[in-house]
């Protein structure tokens, strides 16, 4: 039995406490500091979980942020960051007050920064965390791929993949958190884990205005028909600018056409929160007006990764070659309609 924390309620952290606790293990959630009320809601509900829509089992223990003393006064065998990508700095700091050396870490969350004027993965900023905090021994691994979480609460069949520059280590989380339904792969391409799996976010939300890119001068009802040759052709030409910019930051091209790159386009294309977007954008709203008029309480990830890494990828690459992306970061970072260079 090996002890897990997670910390990070929403529906990623608690669909990943079941396969977790299905193996055996010690699995603890702890809410986020903004999170007290819906712990609270939860614990007096049964542990219903609200998004997941589904009762977690009586075998995981959830808590306010307020008991991670108690939670971490004994050995943790595996911590698991389950925070949006604005959290992982309150991530890291709290992680720093009680990390043991080389303790594993995964990371779920799926994000890029901009860091000293370099794009920095998830990971690396985790792990500069909780250097500057005194902790010069850091074990930290990603783990992505096509995982909706209702559908992995539910127990569907599903497949990640495990990264981390040392291949044992991910081996060792792979038979921790791997169950019948719950398939993991394992890689050494860090850095090509986290880029696919972020700015897959960004070329969704592009292939999710398929319909309206389709024929502008089509009716909706043959938008609807018949939008399926260009969203392939979307899909190929996105994949082709994520196998440049992954190998331009010595990412593997393999892992592109994975789990982590893919696999999880698949899944965001075909009902996510940025294919969503995209299909308003496809259909000539600017993105301010979407957000307000559709979207206005909802996270678009991909819209936030696009204005937190978009002006700085518009400076490093060359328009010509990746029209894709330029399209949808002018869109979203100048408020400009998505109009696609064929």
């Amino acid at each position: 039995m090996k002890k897990i924390l997670i910390i990070g309620a929403g529906a990623m952290g608690s669909a990943f406490s079941i396969p977790c606790a299905e193996n055996n293990n010690d699995v603890t959630i702890i809410g986020s500091v903004l999170e007290n009320d819906f712990i609270s809601s939860m614990k007096s509900n049964k542990h219903l979980h609200p998004s997941l829509n589904l009762v977690l089992p009586n075998n995981i223990k959830i808590e306010k942020f307020e008991k991670i003393s108690v939670v971490t006064d004994t050995d943790l065998d595996l911590i698991v960051v389950a925070v949006s990508s604005v959290g992982i700095d309150w991530a890291g700091d709290e992680i720093s007050k009680f990390y043991k050396s080389n303790t594993p870490i995964i990371l779920l969350t799926k994000g890029l920064s901009i860091i000293d004027d370099q794009l920095t993965t998830l990971t690396e900023k985790l792990e500069m965390i909780l250097k500057k905090n005194g902790h010069n021994k850091v074990n930290i691994s990603s783990v992505k791929g096509p995982c909706l979480a209702s559908g992995l609460a539910n127990k569907m069949r599903t497949g990640t993949v495990i990264a981390n520059k040392n291949i044992k280590e991910a081996q060792k989380i792979q038979n921790i958190i791997q169950t019948e339904y719950y398939k993991c792969e394992i890689s050494d391409d860090i850095e090509g884990v986290e880029i696919s799996s972020a700015i897959k976010n960004l070329y969704s939300m592009l292939i999710g205005g398929s319909q309206g890119l389709s024929n502008p001068k089509a009716s909706k009802e043959i938008q609807e028909k018949y939008y399926l040759n260009t969203a392939a052709s979307l899909i190929h030409r996105s994949i082709s600018e994520m196998i440049e910019i992954v190998n331009n930051y010595s990412g593997k091209t393999d892992t592109v056409y994975g789990l982590a790159g893919l696999g999880d386009i698949y899944v965001s294309v075909s009902g996510g929160r940025n294919s969503q977007m995209g299909k308003y954008l496809g259909q000539g709203y600017l993105y301010k007006e979407a957000k307000e008029k559709f979207m206005k309480s909802t996270t678009v990830e991909g819209a936030q990764l696009a204005f937190d890494i978009g002006p700085k990828l518009m400076a490093k690459f060359d328009k010509r070659k990746f029209p894709l992306l330029f399209s949808i970061l002018e869109c979203i970072c100048e408020n400009k309609k998505l109009q696609i260079d064929w």
